[in-house]
C-alpha cells in the first residue's frame, strides 16, 4: 500500500510538474538579468521595441530579474541571432530579436542564412510588421509610374536579408523600378538620416518605426505596403503589393517574400533553454503584452501591439516553410539581389 501511495504520489507531481514550472525553476531568474540581442544599431524599429519589452518583462518573471539591451549589428542581425545559440549562455538569461525577413530568406536562401528557424525556442512577437514602400516628399513622386520613369532611386540598407532588401528586390524586379542599392548601414536609424539629407530618395520599411513628424507632415509618399492591413496612420489608398502585382504567380512570390512580416518583431531563445525556463519566460511574454502599462507605454510611442504567442509564432515559421519550391525557385530570382 505504501508503495502505490508513493507511486500515485509520484505520478502527481509528474502531472503538476506540465501545469506550472518547478520550485527551482521559479527561483532561477531571482538575482539575475535578462539580456535582449538586438541585431541591430540603437534608435530604429527593433531597438525600440526591445527596449520597450525590457520595462516591463521582468516584472513578470518570477524573481523579477533586470532586463537589459545589447546592440549586436551585423549581417543583417543575423551576426545577434547566431550568438544567441553559439556563444551566449544558453540558460534562458538571453533572448533575441531579430529581422524577421530572415525567416523566408532561411527558406530561399539556406546557403546564405544557415538557420533553421523552426529550431529556436520561440518566445513570441510583439505584432505584425507592416511596411511601405516609399518616396521622399520632397522628390514629388507620388506614383509608381512617376517612381519607375526616374533613371535611378537610391535606396539603402544594411544588407542582404532584411524586409527592406526584399522590399527593394521586389520593386525593381516586379515592379520594374531602376533601384540603385546603397548597403552598409548599421540600422533604419541611419538610413533615414540619410533619407533626409538626400543621399537617399527613399526606402521599404515598418510604417509605424517612421518619425512621426515624417507621417503627420506628410514628408513621405507611400507607393505600396508589404501586408493585407493596413497600419495606423496609413493612407487608405496605399495599395497591397500583392493585390497589383502583374500576375498570379509575381503575387504568390511576393506573398512568400513578405510573409514572415506576420511576426514582425520576434524574439526567440536558444533552442537548448530548459524547457521549465522556456515556460516561465513564454507565460511572462504573454503576460506583458496585456499588461495595461505595457500597452500604455506602447501607445505613447505610438506603436502597436498585435502579439502572436509562441505557438502562433512557430505555426508562421512552419508555413513559411513549407512553401512549394515551384514558388520558391522563382522568389530566389526575385530577391536574389540588385
Amino acid at each position: 500500500m505504501g508503495r502505490l501511495k508513493a507511486g500515485l504520489t509520484a505520478l502527481g507531481l509528474a502531472g503538476l510538474a506540465g501545469i506550472a514550472p518547478p520550485a527551482a525553476a521559479q527561483d532561477f531568474y531571482k538575482g539575475k538579468t535578462i539580456t535582449i540581442i538586438v541585431g541591430f544599431s540603437s534608435g530604429g524599429g527593433f531597438d525600440i521595441v526591445a527596449r520597450l519589452l525590457s520595462r516591463h518583462l521582468g516584472l513578470h518573471v518570477p524573481g523579477k530579474p533586470d532586463v537589459v539591451i545589447t546592440n549586436m549589428p551585423g549581417a543583417a542581425s543575423l551576426t545577434g541571432m547566431q550568438y544567441l545559440d553559439t556563444i551566449a549562455p544558453r540558460d534562458g538569461t538571453f533572448l533575441d530579436t531579430f529581422n524577421f525577413g530572415l525567416i523566408a530568406d532561411s527558406r530561399i536562401f539556406p546557403e546564405r542564412v544557415k538557420a533553421d528557424l523552426r529550431k529556436y525556442a520561440w518566445i513570441g512577437s510583439v505584432n505584425q510588421d507592416i511596411s511601405a514602400c516609399y518616396t521622399w516628399g520632397s522628390l514629388g513622386l507620388k506614383t509608381l509610374d512617376q517612381v519607375r520613369a526616374r533613371p535611378e532611386v537610391h535606396m539603402g540598407d544594411v544588407g542582404p536579408g532584411t524586409s527592406a532588401f526584399v522590399g527593394q528586390n521586389i520593386l525593381k524586379n516586379i515592379f520594374g523600378v531602376n533601384i540603385k542599392q546603397v548597403l552598409g548601414y548599421p540600422g533604419s536609424a541611419e538610413q533615414r538620416i540619410a533619407i533626409e539629407r538626400g543621399e537617399l530618395d527613399g526606402d521599404c520599411g515598418a510604417w509605424v518605426s517612421l518619425p512621426a513628424d515624417w507621417i503627420d507632415g506628410k514628408k513621405v509618399n507611400p507607393l505600396m505596403r508589404t501586408a493585407p492591413i493596413l497600419a495606423p496612420g496609413m493612407p487608405p489608398d496605399v495599395p497591397y503589393m500583392a493585390d497589383i502585382a502583374p500576375d498570379d504567380k509575381s503575387s504568390k512570390i511576393i506573398e512568400l517574400l513578405t510573409g514572415s512580416g506576420q511576426l514582425g518583431r520576434p524574439f526567440i531563445a536558444a533552442s537548448s533553454v530548459p524547457e521549465e525556463r522556456l515556460a516561465i519566460l513564454r507565460k511572462a511574454f504573454d503576460e506583458t503584452m496585456r499588461d495595461p502599462e505595457f500597452l500604455a507605454d506602447a501607445a505613447k510611442i505610438r506603436h502597436p501591439v498585435a502579439p502572436k504567442n509562441a505557438s502562433e509564432a512557430l505555426k508562421i515559421v512552419e508555413n513559411i516553410y513549407s512553401t512549394p519550391d515551384n514558388i520558391v525557385s522563382p522568389a530566389r530570382v526575385i530577391a536574389g539581389g540588385l
